[in-house]
């Protein structure tokens, strides 16, 4: 529990403004500029798209149907495989958590490898694709701007991203490797990598095998390989966790060699894999060499640790941030879900009305849906159908509710576009 509580302190202040910059991005930068520069198959569009997803604070389920979006609206398929794989990596909120446990070399580059690895597969993936005529007409036509804001209404938009539906979509996995850390520090052997000590390759093996199909969070990852590095793992082996982990999972694999294809999947992994394990033997290199030093915060933490009062002895700023962390945590994970009334998980105040206006309309079973980029994903896809009048999503249930004249054949083609699948239908009593 003092290693929890510990880890919480330390990542807490970095969090929170990590959390409130993604809010800030997403209520102010508009969505239409990442799709206008991403239709053609060059270099160029796999450049923006992988530049786009480092800072975008997705979470490595909820950039599957974004991906799939851009897909959708036009995006060639180098660059939604780049924005695949620089997206889940990063993100301005895992920038700063790796700051603040694993120290600035880990935080320039984690960034730095996620943006390179997805730029060569991005590029990989377009080589031998053709340009398509209509895409940046499309992609023109599907860019439209939304009705113009006040500067109060995008600030309360963005704190209830940031500190609402983000706190719901990785609050989870943020908890769980929290927690996986405490229990790895406290009963994991410190000789469990001395077989791999002098074999870096063996270790950043051993790290794919368990972390490529588990589903990792970018951000609730960071506090399992401060552990696992403070039990004997190498820089380079925590690296190839952290960049492959989020990146790919079961979940995603699926998903591309749905939509974008076996062959876009196979060069998806191996780009992944093997960006992982260059720059795990790049970092272990220079960390040998004593170029740059990757375990400096480590150790000083480690030594704060062995001081009877080091977990107490936080300062009174950080123990605030905990708190106001732990109760948004409870707020999002709790009570939302939880709360009484049945209202709708999705944070829509809106969506109750409308759902008790859909008499005659569809309802039926979305799967696949994790987060509530996810469930946006699916209202918009769902939205797009001609003859849909209005379509909710309620992440709770799983359930939407479509009303107009939209057969149900376009609106499961339209759901597995973005990756999802729709299961059961009736009709509204």
């Amino acid at each position: 529990m003092i290693e929890i509580v510990r880890l919480l302190n330390e990542m807490s202040p970095y969090l929170l403004l990590g959390f409130f910059l993604a809010g800030l991005m997403h209520a102010f930068i508009p969505a239409g500029c990442y799709t206008q520069h991403l239709s053609r198959p060059s270099f160029a569009s796999v450049w923006k798209a992988a530049l786009f997803g480092i800072p975008l604070p997705l979470c490595s389920c909820g950039v599957i149907p974004t991906a799939m979006s851009l897909h959708k609206e036009g995006a060639s398929k180098g660059a939604v495989t780049a924005f695949l794989i620089a997206t889940p990596q990063t993100g301005v909120d895992s920038i700063f958590a790796t700051f603040s446990l694993m120290g600035l070399p880990f935080a320039i580059v984690r960034p730095v490898a996620a943006l390179l690895t997805s730029v060569m597969g991005g590029f990989w993936v377009n080589v031998g694709e053709r340009k398509t005529t209509d895409t940046a007409n499309h992609v023109q036509e599907k860019s439209t701007d939304a009705p113009t804001r006040s500067f109060a209404a995008r600030m309360k938009t963005a704190l209830n991203y940031a500190f609402v539906e983000m706190m719901e979509d990785i609050g989870k996995w943020l908890v769980i490797g929290m927690v996986v850390a405490g229990i790895i520090t406290v009963f994991v052997p410190d000789s469990l990598f001395d077989a791999f000590r002098d074999n870096t390759v063996a270790s950043m093996l051993l790290v794919l095998v368990i972390s490529v199909p588990m589903y990792l969070c970018a951000t609730g990852s960071i506090p399992i390989a401060v552990a696992l590095m403070m039990k004997g793992l190498t820089p380079g082996a925590a690296l190839v966790l952290l960049m492959a982990g989020p990146a790919c999972n079961m979940a995603s694999m699926l998903v591309v060699r749905q939509v974008l294809g076996t062959r876009t999947l196979v060069k998806y992994i191996v780009s992944i894999v093997s960006g992982a394990i260059l720059f795990g033997v790049v970092t272990d290199l220079l960390q040998a060499n004593g170029i740059v030093n990757f375990t400096a915060t480590l150790s000083a933490a480690d030594a704060c640790c062995m001081e009877e009062s080091g977990w107490l002895g936080s300062s009174l700023f950080s123990w605030l941030c905990s708190m106001t962390l732990a109760l948004l945590l409870l707020h999002a994970l709790v009570w939302r879900r939880f709360r009484p009334h049945g209202r709708c998980a999705c944070g829509n105040h809106e969506c109750e009305a409308k759902a008790s206006d859909a008499a005659n309309g569809l309802r039926f079973r979305v799967e696949g849906m994790n987060c509530n980029h996810c469930r946006q994903a699916a209202e918009k896809a769902l939205r797009s159908v001609k003859g849909v009048e209005s379509a909710t999503v309620n992440l709770a249930d799983g359930e939407a509710e479509v009303t107009g004249d939209a057969s149900l054949e376009d609106l499961r083609q339209a759901l597995e576009a973005v990756g999802f699948r729709l299961k059961e239908h009736e009709k509204n009593e």
